[in-house]
């Protein structure tokens, strides 16, 4: 770990921190100068390699385990933030599963896991947040672009996308006169494994030619206007981005 002083730094929380979005994400962060706690769910090793990373290029950053959807585990985790960096700025909760599959013969059993870690998870550290980010700070949760595009297959993970929207915008409205921004991201097809993981090339490149701009997101992409949220766009409060290419 750098010495930098913490007293002055920032710091973000990042759930999901070492999976591809949340990578990106922490890796910008760090690079912005924020110190970066790395929330991971079972991987240990790969979160650990993000914060050796982050450290490598003289930044600050922590791994931290938990499920998001426990409470007290994510309270360890703000625990562990604050122990280490003083407090919590900014929380980015890129955290989440997608399974697809028709409504006519979607598993219940996946809906109920699915729904557990993308509304119940975010709903426990965007309450966690909403009591423990400092002044000045931002919380930042993730939904997905089909909440709009409507695509067939979608309709169980964009029902906990949508609620996601919905709690994230609420909480905008609550926390007046705390000086706490709350937004979302939405981004469009990006190529991470979540996104990608069994689909066929034809497929991915369907998806791809959808875009104005013909081509698959990158996580650098998402991180960009995660790092604009949680930085200068101290204007932009209450709102969904839809970070897409232009995606209808």
């Amino acid at each position: 770990m750098s010495t930098t002083d913490t007293s002055t730094t920032r710091v973000a929380l990042v759930t999901g921190g070492s999976g591809g979005i949340g990578r990106a994400v922490v890796q910008r962060l760090a690079a912005d100068g924020f110190a970066v706690v790395v929330h991971y769910a079972g991987n240990r090793a790969r979160a650990d390699e993000v914060v050796a990373a982050v450290q490598a290029s003289g930044g600050q950053a922590l791994a931290v385990g938990g499920d998001v959807a426990d409470e007290t585990a994510m309270t360890a985790a703000f625990d562990a933030a604050t122990a280490a960096f003083g407090g919590v700025d900014v929380v980015v909760n890129t955290a989440g599963i997608m399974i697809l599959g028709p409504v006519a013969s979607f598993d219940l059993d996946d809906l109920d896991r699915m729904h557990r870690t993308n509304i119940r998870g975010t709903f426990v550290v965007a309450q966690l947040a909403a009591n423990r980010l400092r002044p000045g700070g931002a919380l930042i949760n993730f939904s997905t672009s089909v909440v709009r595009t409507q695509f067939p297959a979608y309709a169980a993970y964009v029902a906990s996308k949508a609620a996601v929207e919905g709690m994230t915008l609420i909480l905008a409205r609550e926390l007046r006169g705390k000086d706490i921004t709350v937004n979302v991201v939405a981004p469009g097809p990006t190529a991470t494994p979540l996104f990608l993981n069994g689909k066929d090339e034809q497929t991915v490149q369907n998806l791809a030619n959808a875009v104005p701009l013909e081509r698959l997101g990158q996580p650098e992409d998402i991180a960009e206007t995660v790092a604009f949220l949680a930085g200068p766009a101290r204007w932009v409060n209450g709102q969904v981005i839809y970070t897409n290419g232009g995606l209808a």
